[in-house]
């Protein structure tokens, strides 16, 4: 596991060249050879959010992986809830907005899923709650995959990383129903103002104003979305069981994505502007930590786990949506957002994914 601390004192050490040393140091190189399509799963960012990673540092990875002879493409599967980023057409519009396009990057976009996000391959991975998973083409026919997150907060999952970058982030539009299947988001009638900016976000019309929001759990897919913007934080996104349900899903997603791959995948995280929640709102909230910097590794559940160690061991910010376990080595996920995020680590270890014990080497 390799890390390089953020910020930099000199030209040598800047965040582009630490880059390019981590993939190296990492044996991200590696994973491709000669020819090669090489799928950089990343995150374009909703419009209206910031906080994504920068376009410049993903030319960083595409250039090297270039000049070793692969040909590498950044690629992302279409969302499942209402947004700028639910088909093809609107992703592609999106990420050109946001500066993932030439010369900044020098990679074209493939959307993994296509156009509606019903291209997909069908994996069979026999687990506890899939037989199969249905992922984006372009994961399933890409010779290689580096997987490159921004951690930060999710208000399901508790955290999201490599693992949800890949599983959920690869999941094809009806592998994200599968997915969300059990979750099933609550009104608090005492919190809700009745505004209406639910309904207006929800992707499957279950919720009507009555006095107050009401949601058809028969219709509700479970994306979250109304959680996420309600402005009175007066929806629960769903009860502990169904978290733990869903990271476990979200973990054999990961293992469908990378069943062929498994010499042929990296990861890197980037810990830098940790928001309390993912990029998919179409804003931005303050950093919960300090910057912290980017690891680099070829196991998926050690540079999750090594991230949110790093999380946990900063100082939080005040004044953020933290409010408390602000110490050093107090846990910030399970306090934003009441979740065991070691869900998905232990399973992921549990059926081979990865290792959650680690050496970091800091560069």
């Amino acid at each position: 596991m390799y890390f390089a601390r953020a910020g930099a004192d000199r030209r040598s050490r800047n965040i582009p060249n630490s880059i390019g040393k981590l993939f190296k140091l990492a044996g991200l190189h590696e994973t491709f050879g000669k020819g090669d399509l090489v799928a950089l799963k990343t995150h374009f960012g909703e419009p209206g959010n910031t906080t994504f990673i920068r376009p410049q540092f993903l030319d960083r990875i595409a250039s090297d992986i270039s000049k070793r002879g692969g040909k590498p493409f950044l690629t992302d599967s279409n969302t499942l809830y209402i947004g700028h980023r639910s088909n093809a057409v609107d992703h592609l519009i999106a990420a050109t907005r946001h500066g993932f396009t030439f010369p900044v990057v020098n990679a074209p976009i493939v959307i993994a899923d296509g156009l509606k996000g019903r291209d997909e391959i069908e994996v069979e991975v026999n687990l506890r709650h899939f037989k199969k998973v249905s992922i984006g083409a372009a994961a399933f026919h890409a010779d290689s995959i580096i997987g490159v997150a921004h951690f930060k907060g999710h208000m399901m999952t508790g955290f999201g990383g490599a693992i949800k970058n890949i599983g959920m982030g690869f999941g094809s539009r009806r592998g994200k129903l599968d997915m969300h299947h059990d979750i099933k988001p609550e009104v608090d009638a005492e919190s809700c103002k009745s505004c209406g900016t639910c309904v207006k976000s929800c992707p499957s019309g279950a919720i009507v104003i009555k006095r107050r929001a009401t949601i058809d759990s028969d219709a509700c897919i479970g994306c979250g979305e109304c959680s996420l913007v309600c402005p009175n934080e007066a929806i629960d996104p769903g009860k502990g069981e169904s978290k733990e349900v869903l990271q476990e899903k979200i973990v054999e997603y990961c293992c469908g994505v990378l069943r062929s791959k498994r010499k042929r995948s990296g990861f890197m995280n980037f810990i830098m502007d940790v928001t309390p929640h993912c990029d998919c709102p179409a804003w931005s909230d303050r950093a919960i930590v300090p910057d912290i910097g980017i690891l680099a590794s070829r196991d998926i559940v050690a540079i999750d786990q090594a991230s949110a160690d790093l999380v946990n061991a900063a100082r939080g910010t005040e004044g953020t949506r933290l409010k408390g376990n602000l110490g050093s080595g107090e846990d910030k996920f399970r306090h934003l957002h009441k979740v065991d995020w070691g869900i998905q680590l232990s399973y992921a270890e549990e059926i081979g994914l990865g290792k959650r014990k680690y050496r970091l080497i800091e560069m």
